[in-house]
């Protein structure tokens, strides 16, 4: 633990800002990412970032330091949407984790990043903005959902970009495969989301408590099979697990989502299906598109991925049922 009395001339100051002035080089969103999750207290009391300090007021955090390595640069290939000195959109296959974390170092797209954008290019590599294990890494998709992901080459850049997503100026489109078919052809699901009472890995639809944040998903079925359905949906907030928390919410769970359906695998028998290997092995959910304005231009993006190879030969078995 460290602490430190605030100075009379830097009275008013937000406490993320007197942190990145007094915490050894750690950036400021990671700083505020351990002020959100109660690592720091002013005189004694769990403080917000964005409080400002009064003189002689005392500091005491417990942030732990980060690695100070990154991610190794690793050759592994990556589908690239979009590329240019600012920024990149890749499509995503199901199975990579996004940056490393305690038990996957390896095998992240962050480290795949490394090899494309900066080991085998002179010019620019990844922003640093989010701290040296997430080079470039804007926004997530979880390990199992595939498709279009956003990456930031430069730290002005990455700022603009992060800007967008906090104003909500974002526009995703998802596709899922439910378990199970939404009673509207189109609705909207306005069900606030926080950490689960029981499961710390899960979310849960939670009114009136700490953690609950407000949470909304717009969705569309595209198609309807039986015991199934293809849903095209919208989410206007970025909760964790937003989409299959709601959607399990609407008893339509994402079809072979271990955490929120309680499948991890789908045998054809459960879908009515001729008996044959599985039939998908992860949660059904593919990041369609992103709508961003480029950090320079302004120019709109929309920035698609085609539908994971696995989602395909799914849908195709449904139709031909």
């Amino acid at each position: 633990m460290s602490s430190f009395v605030v100075e009379a001339d830097l009275a008013g100051m937000r406490l993320d800002q007197f942190l990145v002035r007094h915490a050894g080089g750690l950036s400021r969103s990671y700083l505020a990412r351990a002020i959100e999750k109660g690592a720091v207290r002013v005189d004694g009391v769990v403080a917000r970032a964005s409080l400002p300090l009064k003189a002689g007021s005392l500091v005491l955090y417990t942030v732990p330091q980060p690695p100070r390595s990154g991610p190794e640069a690793e050759e592994i290939p990556l589908d690239f949407l979009y590329v240019d000195e600012l920024m990149a959109a890749v499509n995503k296959p199901a199975g990579m984790v996004v940056h490393p974390a305690k038990g996957n170092w390896k095998g992240t797209l962050a480290g795949a990043l490394k090899w494309h954008l900066e080991k085998l290019e002179t010019g620019a590599g990844l922003s640093t903005v989010g701290g040296p294990t997430r080079p470039g890494i804007v926004h997530r998709l979880d390990r199992d959902t595939s498709g279009v992901i956003v990456v930031a080459r430069s730290e002005e850049a990455h700022q603009r970009l992060a800007a967008q997503f906090e104003r909500r100026t974002v526009e995703k489109a998802y596709l899922a495969i439910t378990q199970g078919q939404p009673q509207f052809d189109r609705d909207e699901i306005n069900l606030p989301i926080g950490i689960h009472p029981y499961q710390r890995e899960k979310m849960a639809v939670r009114a009136d408590h700490s953690t609950s944040r407000d949470a909304v998903t717009r969705f569309e079925v595209v198609e309807r099979f039986r015991g199934a359905a293809l849903v095209r949906l919208a989410p206007k907030t970025g909760r964790t697990h937003q989409i299959r928390v709601h959607m399990a919410a609407i008893g339509c769970p994402v079809l072979c989502d271990a955490l929120y359906s309680g499948r991890s695998v789908i045998e054809p028998a459960l879908l009515g299906l001729p008996p044959g290997p599985p039939v998908i092995q992860r949660q059904a959910l593919h990041a369609q598109q992103i709508s961003i304005d480029h950090p320079r231009t302004g120019e709109r993006l929309q920035l698609q991925a085609p539908l994971a190879a696995d989602m395909e030969r799914l849908l195709a078995m449904l139709r031909g049922k």
